[in-house]
């Protein structure tokens, strides 16, 4: 028998409740596609609140240690992260910490789901976000702190740039190293998958240095490393077969996301474009509920949900695990369990098709039948 052991962390509010369904489904999934051959072998590591308790730490040594030297890959459940003060967000601690720098997001349509959109069915891209750099990086000065002062000050008297002495500062560092790995990243997938294009999004009309800067490393990217088997869209021929590399202005790509989806495949964007626009995008389809995710590095590869700890419903057995689910499915392909995964995916959609959803998808689905977190993950087994 062929044995892969995942790493994974529960996470806080509902993520107890989402992980417990996401493993049964992923196992049943493995056993459906491989009669047991294959099998996950799954060992929890700890962070959060549950680490905090047992250990006193959010992230225990032990646990960074176990990610660093053993994991190539993990399933994680949301992490609190506090709005305006106390600890850094867990969840950008364990990018930057093991540097994850391709926030990947496939966002696609699952009918059945009642949708903003007149036509979600056009909806099927995957956003790589820059997962590491931009105003993430998290360099800031508190306003009227000695930092920022010193900061203002130095600006003023070497630059000769003004800036009101009491504001707060932050810092937007993008490198060319960083960008051109994030749309290397892209374009392989792009190239793997036989998608249409790979769209730069950026904000570069303003920020001409570092959201410009990732433009245009991003066609230089392109260029140099994949030559005939990409092209720029101005140079596309009608029906052209090589990846098209174009680019779009960030709220313009908004716009076009909405009135013209189909046009759009892949999206490789800095970290806070990506941030909002993957939220915008899941919301068009169903919401985050329904919307996987993953973070990669060389080394480790982390599967996450992508939508809060909802402590409003915690322990109530209400919440969606869909989310984790489908990125349960993502590491079952990124390990090249590949039947496993479109397994899982179809499973889901054939739940959803069967109208016995969670409470989230249950209020806009007509005719639909109202269920619980755990009794979805019975449907979704129920349905290899």
């Amino acid at each position: 028998m062929e044995t892969k052991k995942v790493y994974f962390i529960e996470g806080d509010g509902v993520g107890p409740e989402v992980m417990r369904v996401a493993r049964l489904v992923l196992d049943r999934a493995v056993q459906q596609a491989y009669a047991g051959q294959k099998q996950l072998l799954w060992e929890e590591v700890l962070a959060g609140e549950k680490a905090r308790q047992k250990t006193g730490h959010s992230l225990p040594k032990e646990s960074l240690m176990t990610l660093r030297e053993e994991a190539s890959v993990a399933l994680k459940g949301p992490l609190t992260t506090p709005v305006g003060s106390g600890f850094r967000s867990l969840n950008v601690a364990l990018r930057q910490m093991f540097d994850l720098f391709a926030c990947i997001r496939p966002i696609r349509y699952f009918p059945g789901v009642v949708s903003p959109l007149k036509c979600p069915e056009l909806v099927d891209m995957v956003v790589f976000r820059e997962n590491t750099e931009d105003v993430y990086a998290g360099i800031e000065w508190e306003a009227k702190s000695p930092e920022a002062e010193k900061v203002i000050a130095f600006l003023r008297k070497e630059l000769g740039i003004e800036i009101d002495p009491a504001a707060a500062l932050g810092l937007k560092p993008m490198t060319e190293s960083g960008s051109k790995r994030l749309v290397r990243k892209a374009i392989e997938y792009g190239l793997k998958k036989n998608r249409r294009s790979v769209t730069l999004v950026h904000k570069g009309n303003i920020m001409k240095y570092t959201e410009g800067g990732f433009r245009r490393w991003g066609y230089e990217l392109a260029e140099r490393e994949f030559g005939g088997r990409c092209v720029r869209e101005e140079q596309a021929a009608p029906g052209e077969e090589r990846l098209v590399i174009k680019d779009r202005i960030a709220d313009n790509m908004f716009q076009q996301a909405l009135i013209n989806p189909r046009d759009y495949d892949l999206i490789a964007t800095s970290n806070l474009n990506g941030d909002y626009l993957s939220d915008a995008l899941a919301a068009q389809v169903g919401g985050l509920g329904l919307a996987p995710g993953a973070n990669i590095g060389d080394s480790l590869a982390l599967f996450e949900a992508t939508h809060g700890t909802a402590p409003d419903i915690a322990g109530r057995d209400r919440v969606n695990p869909s989310s984790l689910i489908l990125s349960g499915g993502m590491l079952l392909e990124h390990l090249g369990w590949d039947e496993a995964a479109a397994i899982t995916v179809a499973s889901v959609e054939k739940a959803i098709r069967e109208g016995r959803v969670t409470a989230d998808l249950a209020r806009g689905m007509p005719g639909s039948q109202e269920c619980g977190c755990r009794e979805f993950g019975d449907c979704v087994c129920g349905c290899m």
